[in-house]
């Protein structure tokens, strides 16, 4: 599967994200006083001007499907449906939606076809599609990742699809959750004498028969995650400046010492890098944590780049695995 990612309290910078969001009244005689145009500022600096709260719209990038799901917009148009499927239980699509094709190269056919009202991708898509997208109808571009502020980024995201979408009520109904879902976890975590407990998550690949290691570090989503809910992470390895995930091998794991380990098999029905390729491994069953049986498969489903929801399912995933 394609991820171009070498990638807790609530900040003020989330807002800053959602840019120049404004409503006016919209320049019209209808009989409906409820009526209002909108324009806002993405995040690419564009001005999106729409007649009012967009209905029919587009998503072509998992995490925007997801927050325009949780706010209750069903997206008309899904970038490859299967695998958001499979990686995305958190927020489930409904209806009958429309696959658009992959998430780096939507079908401009299909998209047409839709006649959307709006069009949401992030900046991982490519600026040749984007302007292509720009003929068809407003495309509002969310940052697709920020290591210094994830869960910020996060959120001033879902502002963002909110006020183009009429749901601002319903977001503010997301952070408070997710707020709250933060505080649940980090006290469960504190009670089970787990409060500053190192933790290691990342991805396994295998690649002509070696197993490659992609660590999710302190500026990663998860990694953010994690910290808010009073975990430290493990990782000394650096990560990219946007996703905040870094690149090892097993020999690599060597240097984290006894810590959790933890990891999402969304795509293990063939492959359990962990579980099944390291499991003779001499360097991986040596490792302490693999030793004290420390080693967590947390459950499918959870999108690790997702939205609020994906990401209390994740806490709530992470705090069973370390408290049972």
């Amino acid at each position: 599967m394609r991820r171009r990612l070498i990638a807790l309290a609530a900040t003020s910078a989330a807002v800053a994200l959602a840019g120049c969001g404004t409503t006016e009244p919209a320049a019209s005689d209808s009989a409906s006083s409820s009526a209002r145009s909108i324009t806002l500022t993405d995040a690419t600096g564009t001005k999106v001007d729409l007649d009012g709260p967009a209905k029919k719209v587009v998503g072509t990038e998992w995490d925007v499907i997801e927050h325009l799901v949780s706010l209750g917009v069903q997206p008309v148009g899904v970038a490859d449906i299967k695998g958001y499927t499979a990686w995305d239980a958190s927020a489930p699509l409904t209806g009958s939606p429309k696959d658009i094709g992959t998430r780096g190269e939507p079908s401009m056919d299909t998209v047409a076809a839709l006649a959307p009202d709006l069009i949401v991708a992030n900046t991982d898509l490519p600026t040749s599609a984007v302007k292509q997208l720009r003929k068809i109808a407003p495309v509002l571009t969310v940052d697709s990742a920020d290591s210094a502020d994830q869960i910020g980024r996060m959120e001033g995201n879902l502002e963002l699809i909110a006020e183009a979408t009429g749901t601002t009520a319903k977001a503010d109904e997301l952070k408070k959750a997710f707020d709250a879902k933060v505080a649940e976890g980090k006290k469960a975590l504190a009670d089970a004498g787990l409060a500053d407990r190192e933790i290691a998550f990342a991805d396994g690949y295998v690649v002509s028969n070696q197993v490659s290691v992609r660590p999710y570090t302190s500026g990663s989503l998860i990694g953010a995650v994690n910290e808010a809910i009073g975990l430290k992470n493990a990782w000394t390895i650096e990560g990219d400046k946007d996703y905040g995930l870094g690149t090892t091998d097993v020999e690599g794991l060597s240097d984290l010492g006894d810590v959790e380990f933890a990891y999402i098999g969304n795509d293990s029905e063939s492959s359990d890098p962990f579980a099944q390729d390291l499991a003779k491994n001499s360097v991986w069953t040596s490792l302490p944590f693999v030793k004290k049986d420390n080693v967590h498969k947390l459950s499918d489903g959870i999108w690790m780049f997702g939205g609020a929801l994906s990401m209390e399912a994740y806490i709530d995933a992470v705090v069973g695995a370390l408290t049972k």
